[in-house]
């Protein structure tokens, strides 16, 4: 299984952090061992300090493909989830002053939990989908997918340009504006229009 991910999707993260949004889409790659399932507690790494979250939508791979024309690339995800791509900024930030690659501030072990999935034909239209990330009971992130500066069936399409999707691959889709940083004790639920599909503990 692969786990790709896209930075800077949203253009007001892109604004937060100071990025020029990309023309086309820019991915990286977490390895299986990221993945948090089945609402498992999150433990802060001793590496790091200054955790941060990025929430999410998720997309399930539902068949092998390549160079997937963008107009067929539908077909090939038949269900979506939200997603924390959790990231170790102090990490990013000095891996990007050294003009190094992200790998150890967004793939080491739990960095990507991940809700519960469900059908894509639950949704009248994929590119306006309301997701949400709450704290402790409070807002902490909100995003909509209509924000998104490469829309799924592009981000698929593209990808597999390159890399050949197999069933059973995930595609975190980027993060809205609004991330910030996690603690010891926070209680962490997110989803989709109002749907809690992620719930864990940050210990």
């Amino acid at each position: 299984m692969k786990i790709f991910c896209i930075a800077g999707n949203y253009r007001k993260h892109c604004q937060e952090f100071g990025m020029e949004p990309e023309e086309e889409p820019v991915f990286f790659i977490k390895p299986e061992t990221s993945l948090l399932r089945n609402h498992y507690d999150f433990y802060i790494p001793e590496f790091s300090k200054q955790i941060e979250y990025e929430t999410e939508i998720v997309l399930k791979i539902c068949k092998m493909g390549k160079a997937i024309d963008i107009k067929y690339a539908n077909r090939y995800y038949d269900e979506i989830t939200v997603g924390l791509d959790i990231t170790a900024r102090d990490i990013q930030r000095r891996s990007r002053e050294k003009g190094q690659p992200w790998f150890l501030s967004k793939g080491f072990d739990s960095s990507a939990p991940l809700g519960d999935f469900v059908s894509k034909t639950d949704f009248q239209d994929l590119n306006n989908i309301n997701f949400f990330l709450n704290i402790n009971g409070k807002p902490a992130q909100r995003g909509n997918t209509s924000d998104m500066i490469h829309t799924f069936d592009k981000i698929v399409s593209y990808i597999s340009q390159y890399v050949l999707l197999k069933t059973g691959d995930l595609i975190f889709t980027g993060t809205p504006e609004g991330v910030g940083p996690l603690k010891i004790g926070d209680h962490i639920s997110a989803g989709i229009e109002g749907r809690e599909l992620l719930e864990i503990k940050v210990k």
